[in-house]
């Protein structure tokens, strides 16, 4: 339960937070879409040959299908204002950052709009994450 003092900490800021979970659960499901679309279209991510990174294109599907699903359980945790949700978020929003250079030479856009994402998404956690405890 928030006290009065932690009512008082809380800025205008605190939006970054809630934009930073519902991003997570966005994120999440774009990750999970992208795995999904890996698993059943072997050609999605095939830029030269079959392999794109040092594993075939199922395990990377599944890397991308549970890397959406721990970015929705952070988003969840984060929108419900706990500590582990914005530790969580950050550290899979850095790993979804790193994956998507993977596929940015096949797919730019698509890369570029999820690493931005990303970014924000960590800066949001990172600085001004203390501040959903608090409502």
């Amino acid at each position: 339960m928030a006290t009065q003092a932690d009512r008082e900490r809380v800025t205008g800021w605190v939006g970054w937070v809630w934009f930073g979970g519902i991003m997570l659960v966005t994120l999440g499901l774009f990750q999970a879409f992208q795995g999904l679309v890996a698993l059943f279209d072997d050609e999605f991510t095939a830029a030269v040959g079959d392999r794109l990174i040092v594993v075939d294109l199922t395990t990377w599907g599944w890397v991308h299908v549970a890397m959406g699903a721990l970015l929705v359980v952070a988003g969840a945790g984060v929108l419900g204002g706990t500590l582990w949700g914005r530790v969580l978020g950050s550290v899979v929003a850095a790993l979804s950052l790193l994956a998507q250079l993977t596929i940015l030479p096949v797919y730019p856009i698509w890369a570029l709009i999820v690493i931005a994402l990303d970014a924000v998404v960590i800066y949001a956690l990172i600085v001004h994450g203390g501040e959903a405890a608090a409502v």
